[in-house]
């Protein structure tokens, strides 16, 4: 069974940083890409930033470019997301995701809260 597990979210004060992990389990983990999106309530999903495990090939949206930095660790099984120079605008739920033969897996989400 495939399960993704988010963790590292928190409260944060503007300008600060923090990393978000992905733990990965249930598929041969260099073979997929792994992606973060994030949604607030009343909001739309927003796709944020993507890796390819196995070239490390990146993705980035607009809004986080230069901040916002995903890597993967493909010993642990885990995709990271550090966050930099963090923004009230970046409160949010944050999910990841990955896409096996046309099946979405979804992490529960973690919790990302700046404040100004």
């Amino acid at each position: 069974e495939v399960q993704l597990v988010e963790s590292g979210g928190g409260l944060v004060q503007a300008g600060g940083s923090l990393r978000l992990s992905c733990a990965a389990s249930g598929l041969t983990f260099d073979d997929y890409a792994i992606g973060w999106f994030r949604q607030a309530p009343g909001k739309e999903r927003e796709g944020v930033s993507c890796i390819n495990s196995s070239d490390r090939t990146t993705y980035y949206t607009d809004s986080v470019k230069g901040r916002f930095t995903i890597s993967s660790d493909n010993a642990k099984n885990t995709v990271y997301l550090q966050m930099n120079s963090l923004k009230p605008e970046d409160t949010d739920v944050y999910y990841c995701v990955t896409n096996i033969a046309t099946q979405d897996y979804w992490g529960q989400g973690t919790q990302v809260t700046v404040s100004s």
